[in-house]
């Protein structure tokens, strides 16, 4: 699913509010983090993911690698903040 401009605005919008659910730290995406983004995107659709991983390169590859995993897609990035989005078909939450 690729997202519009505008659609990415109104999520970005959506998830200001939000704190993190999940926490990736120094050890990256391991399975059983890949594990709890799938049901975390499962379940809500958008949500924010913390990473504490070194320098922006490893950041930015840590968020690749999450996107490629779950089918997600990255909607914003800053600092160690990122949002991602994968729509739930069944039991769609967010209204684009």
């Amino acid at each position: 699913m690729n997202l519009t401009d505008q659609q990415k605005r109104k999520l970005r919008g959506y998830a200001h509010g939000m704190k993190p659910v999940l926490w990736l730290g120094a050890e990256g995406a391991s399975q059983a983090v890949l594990a709890e983004l799938e049901t975390a995107l499962d379940h809500h659709e958008l949500i924010k993911v913390k990473l504490r991983v070194g320098d922006r390169v490893a950041r930015d590859a840590a968020i690749a690698a999450m996107c490629e995993a779950s089918s997600a897609e990255l909607v914003q990035r800053i600092g160690n903040v990122a949002v991602l989005f994968r729509r739930n078909e069944e039991n769609p939450r967010v209204n684009l």
